[in-house]
């Protein structure tokens, strides 16, 4: 049996992108689209949901506040542009987190998580929706654009209007752009923002703790307002 699942967005973008994730996804099922916590309602009166994928700004009503007021709610996976409310998002018991922009890979990452809970067998509606990181990318330096091979990215830290993209060969590139472009271009190719000056690469994480990451002889700080996300990646990755 499919889950059924619920969309509370009140921007169509990200609708759409959440509405395309979902058709790659065998065991799930849309049951409805709402742009806000009314009609959310009338369709959780009508409807039989087992998740709601719900955003948090919304008109009216906080989606954090909308879940609260829910005698009984289905399982909840938080899709927003704000960090900030993490925390709040866990204490309510969702399933996950989700900033946006989200991958296809973070999504499916929920998607599992959601399958143990629920005991369902979730898997790729075909074998080309699985995420396949990208070889290299082009970041802007002084003279253009350069290729850059996502394999040789170290970590990259924010300086003001750039940011400094440090190597596995220990050089480091000068690159005229910000650390949210930077976050844009690289969150789906397995690298994370731990703190708003820094973003490490996933697979060259060699330890962790509460106050930082390690990663090849360097230790990278986790930021206040980072630390619940980065733990849950962690722990999930």
């Amino acid at each position: 049996m499919k889950i059924r699942c619920l969309l509370i967005d009140d921007e169509p973008p990200a609708l759409k992108v959440l509405t395309s994730y979902i058709s790659k996804i065998s065991g799930l099922e849309i049951v409805a689209l709402c742009k806000n916590a009314i009609e959310a309602l009338d369709a959780l009166q009508i409807k039989q949901i087992d998740v709601i994928f719900l955003d948090i700004k919304m008109p009216e009503i906080l989606g954090t506040e909308f879940l609260k007021n829910l005698s009984h709610p289905p399982k909840v996976i938080f899709v927003t542009a704000y960090r900030d409310y993490a925390v709040d998002g866990f204490e309510l018991d969702a399933v996950d987190y989700l900033v946006k922009p989200v991958s296809f890979e973070r999504f499916f990452k929920a998607i599992t998580k959601l399958n143990r809970l629920m005991g369902q067998e979730i898997t790729p509606a075909i074998a080309e929706s699985k995420a396949v990181p990208e070889g290299f990318v082009y970041i802007k330096v002084e003279k253009g654009m350069r290729k850059c091979f996502l394999n040789d990215i170290l970590y990259v830290e924010g300086w003001k209007d750039y940011v400094k993209v440090f190597l596995v060969n220990g050089k480091m590139l000068s690159v005229r752009q910000t650390m949210s472009a930077m976050e844009n271009l690289l969150s789906e190719h397995l690298f994370l923002r731990v703190h708003r000056s820094y973003m490490v690469a996933l697979n060259k994480i060699t330890g962790y703790n509460g106050l930082s990451i390690q990663l090849e002889g360097k230790e990278i700080p986790i930021g206040r307002l980072y630390k619940q996300i980065v733990m849950e990646k962690l722990q999930a990755h």
